[in-house]
């Protein structure tokens, strides 16, 4: 096994478990209802398209004030920024304003970027919000019974030294609030989708293989589950990904505290293949074992790893402890007086 192939797990693990749970809401500005009984998932899943290539959701109100956050803000830099940047566009302040959001992709059919929709539940000044964004030259355009809000694409910065993010095609986004204290934000076309779903429709509720899996992830903190083959058109992955069996589907779930309890699950495209994944992760635990040797603070996580499934299915499971987290937030240095 490869560095890059063991790259590509520890990726899969940090692009689950931190892009989701601390940079979702953050999609569009550089980027505790739960269950109905009958299908499993969060009740704002009816508005997902039933074609999403991926599908996620997370406890917001819960990820924001847990300790593992207030570290994640030392060591992914730029988040609060992007949410003031968020703020100041939306007027939804992501720290007070969200409880929990389910956001989906939709890959684009000619191997372009895919194209998201965020739904975010929570208490919301309608009102507020609207006046703020078409003070930033946002148009309100009636769409059956509700009110869309189209922001102007924006332009990308010509500045050379400016960040890749800065520099990139942005997308025109949309804001639409569906019901009381539920707001969709996503390109045009997603936030009409959503709203031609409100009274019923082909979603991913009507999806069976997708609302199965969602079934298996809906008591976590944090999910994500989606087609492998979108992810790979829609993100850019580590080039080692290519030497891994074909996969399917994949999904993580995870339970967040202080450190981060979670699972990473592939489903392969046939018997052999998923034998050949195992023996990949396998081989990975196996080496991260070695290493541990040598790095005593990485041994509780190691430990934490275990392989499981069955059939085309291969599951890792694994613990952040909150030492490890420690370790890993960058150490704030005095600032010098000034003369």
């Amino acid at each position: 096994m490869t560095a890059r192939t063991r790259y590509f797990v520890i990726s899969s693990v940090l692009v689950t478990f931190v892009g989701i749970g601390s940079g979702l809401v953050a999609y569009y500005s550089g980027s505790p209802a739960r269950a109905l009984a009958g299908q499993g998932g969060p009740e704002e899943l009816r508005y997902v398209p039933y074609d999403a290539a991926l599908v996620a959701y997370a406890d917001v109100r819960h990820i924001m004030t847990s300790e593992l956050r207030q570290r994640i803000k030392s060591i992914v830099p730029g988040q609060d920024n992007r949410q003031h940047e968020f703020e100041d566009l939306t007027g939804i302040n992501v720290e007070t304003d969200i409880d929990h959001v389910v956001a989906s992709v939709q890959a684009d059919s000619a191997g372009g970027p895919g194209t998201g929709l965020m739904l975010a539940r929570g208490t919301f000044n309608e009102v507020k919000i609207e006046s703020l964004m078409r003070d930033h030259g946002a148009q309100v355009e009636p769409y059956k019974d509700k009110r869309v809000v189209v922001a102007p694409a924006r332009t990308p910065s010509s500045d050379p030294s400016a960040s890749p993010a800065a520099t990139a095609p942005r997308q025109e986004m949309a804001l639409a609030f569906l019901e009381p204290g539920l707001v969709a934000i996503g390109t045009s076309a997603l936030v009409r989708r959503a709203i031609d779903l409100e009274n019923g429709g082909p979603s991913v509720t009507t999806n069976e293989e997708i609302a199965s899996q969602i079934r298996a992830l809906d008591s976590a903190d944090v999910w994500a589950l989606g087609r492998f083959d979108a992810l790979r058109a829609t993100t850019r992955l580590p080039s080692g990904v290519g030497q891994l069996p074909a996969i399917t589907w994949f999904s993580g779930s995870g339970h967040i505290n202080d450190g981060v309890d979670g699972v990473v699950r592939a489903e392969a495209s046939s018997d052999d293949a998923a034998r050949n994944l195992r023996d990949v992760v396998q081989g990975f635990v196996a080496l991260a074992n070695l290493q541990a040797g040598s790095k005593p603070e990485l041994k509780a996580l190691v430990e934490s790893l275990q392989l499981s499934g069955t059939g085309r299915t291969v599951a890792l499971s694994f613990s952040v402890p909150a030492s490890l987290v420690n370790l890993a937030t960058p150490r704030r240095t005095p600032e010098s007086p000034q003369q």
